[in-house]
């Protein structure tokens, strides 16, 4: 019995070592438009934060490694819209139901990025994860050096 627990304790053990090396360090987002070539917005993509570089990734093809030192600006911002399909939807089912669903809103997470290295001039913007926003925010903060600026606080006159 001894020799059961010992071998199923040491199965469990490679499991989880397994799963901690194949484990992936980047996030996924969507690709909303930019400076990256061949992508179309809508795309989603691995951003993978380094020490030295802000990389994108698709099928584990890099696409993009931005020198964190050439980033000028991080923005952030929200999309804020009204489930109006949703509600018309759940509507032909129950009326209340689409009423109540018509009422909630749902907010979409945007991060931009902008940058100079050298005569190269880029930018993009992504839509993230709601779960995963802050900690994009606080790892490009990081490893720029930069303060994400909130894009839904500045006002533009006409």
């Amino acid at each position: 019995m001894k020799l059961f627990r010992a071998f199923v304790a040491a199965l469990l053990c490679y499991a989880l070592s397994s799963a901690a090396l194949a484990a992936d360090d980047g996030y996924k987002v969507v690709y909303d438009g930019g400076s990256i070539q061949g992508l179309k917005a809508g795309n989603g993509v691995k951003l993978y934060i380094g020490n030295t570089s802000i990389r994108f990734a698709k099928d584990k093809a890099d696409l993009l490694a931005i020198p964190a030192n050439t980033v000028t600006e991080i923005s952030y911002g929200q999309d804020v819209h009204r489930r109006v399909g949703a509600a018309i939807g759940l509507a032909v089912i129950s009326l209340g139901i689409g009423a109540l669903m018509a009422l909630s809103k749902s907010k979409k997470h945007f991060i931009g990025l902008t940058w100079v290295n050298g005569d190269s001039k880029g930018g993009l913007a992504m839509q993230c994860d709601k779960n995963e926003y802050r900690g994009i925010l606080s790892g490009l903060e990081g490893v720029t050096g930069k303060k994400a600026v909130d894009s839904d606080a500045l006002t533009v006159k006409n």
